[in-house]
């Protein structure tokens, strides 16, 4: 597998050398740092859509992105139906669950909008659901959110707020057939402890565009578990902000996608108060002609956050040729007070070591295959805690080894 690694001293400007971004196809790998975060968005963030030009996948933030497959949610073209899609909270007792207007406070507070997709999310949604978790509440049964979609076009936004010193896993589950844009803000209390599992588990002509921000209290800790495997194009947009020092962010994802299809994730964690840490893993596997997987990790280090701790990485195993991986891993450091700061991308077919190992010792072939893919994604699912959620991920992982290494 070849890979890219970057880690670079405190106080450098930006870090990774100067190689030209690329795509990977079938196992090679093109890696590069590129100019600021600030300076790759076409609009400043903004909850108001008529402040984004409408993109023609020109631009820096959508150049990997098919925008003639996005069914008219970048152009302002597409419009709510009846039939969009349908959600339901499963929570514990004490927490609550609300139907909210945009007056409601609680409303951007994680963070803006920062394309066009996510501002026309928040400016055509009709109501927000909120979920609430008392402070000190440590809840011992996750809080469950399936979205599932019954064929229309909708526009959404969820609240998942924790008071301080709580504790919560949220499950949110997308299945079903829809064209859907939403905002999902998490607010974490000082000390609070939440770990969100997101996945997409769409039908195959379904298109997700999602925007999920985090606000992190002090010494509190987020940890989020983004799966995605369905979908015709699903792109999704994790970002994390701090509230206070001693904030803590781990950033885990899976994929598998197949021919065909487009995933695509762009996370962004900004370091603004001293002495957080973040830590980014993603990984992923594909298969088919044209399949599209896109992967840009962006960290910011600014000039206060002295003592900041990072790390992203992200590796992609191409199992059949005609697929395309893009993996552009960012990292800009504003101050020389750091611990440590650092980024990797590997992209590869089948380890020939590992396979030669395996077979060896008597292990078919097939089945070794089996084996090193089962491997390459056993410490994410590890992270997602949710026993029921783990079991049919790897039944996932399985059916679509079938169809890779059959």
């Amino acid at each position: 597998m070849a890979e890219a690694q970057n880690s670079p001293t405190p106080g450098s400007a930006r870090a990774g050398g100067p190689p030209p971004v690329g795509s990977t196809t079938a196992g090679s790998i093109a890696v590069a740092a590129e100019s600021t975060v600030v300076s790759r968005m076409s609009a400043p963030p903004s909850f108001d859509v008529t402040d984004f030009p409408v993109p023609h996948g020109r631009e820096e933030e959508w150049r990997f992105t098919p925008l003639e497959r996005l069914r008219g949610l970048h152009d302002g073209t597409a419009e709510a139906t009846g039939d969009g899609v349908r959600v339901d909270v499963r929570a514990p007792e004490g927490v609550t669950v609300e139907a909210v207007g945009r007056d409601d406070a609680r409303l951007g507070r994680a963070g803006t909008p920062v394309d066009r997709v996510a501002a026309q999310a928040y400016s055509a949604f009709e109501k927000a659901s909120v979920v609430t978790v008392p402070k000190e509440t440590v809840l011992t049964e996750p809080i469950r959110i399936a979205v599932h979609g019954e064929g229309g076009t909708a526009f959404g936004h969820q609240v998942i707020e924790l008071g301080a010193f709580a504790e919560a896993v949220v499950v949110i589950d997308h299945t079903g057939d829809a064209v859907l844009a939403a905002n999902v803000d998490y607010l974490l209390g000082d000390g609070a402890k939440l770990t969100v599992v997101s996945v997409q588990d769409w039908d195959d002509k379904a298109v997700h565009i999602g925007q999920h921000n985090a606000l992190v209290g002090r010494d509190a800790s987020f940890k989020s578990v983004v799966v995605t495997f369905g979908g015709d194009v699903v792109r999704l947009h994790p970002r994390v902000e701090y509230a206070g020092p001693g904030g803590e962010a781990a950033l885990f994802g899976l994929y598998f996608t197949d021919a065909g299809q487009h995933q695509e994730h762009r996370l962004l964690v900004t370091h603004n108060t001293p002495h957080c840490s973040s830590n980014v893993v993603y990984k992923g596997a594909l298969q088919g002609d044209d399949a599209h997987a896109v992967w840009i990790g962006d960290v910011l280090i600014e000039a206060a956050a002295e003592g900041t701790d990072t790390y992203e990485m992200n590796r992609n195993l191409v199992l059949t040729d005609g697929a395309r991986v893009d993996s552009v891993p960012n990292l800009e450091i504003e101050t020389g007070e750091i611990v440590g700061a650092g980024h990797a991308s590997a992209t590869g077919r089948f380890d020939d070591e590992q396979l030669f190992y395996l077979m060896a010792r008597g292990i078919p072939e097939q089945e070794a295959r089996r084996l090193v893919v089962r491997g390459f994604f056993a410490e994410l699912v590890q992270q997602i805690g949710v026993a029921d959620i783990e079991e049919r991920l790897l039944a996932k992982i399985e059916e679509e080894l079938e169809a890779s290494v059959a």
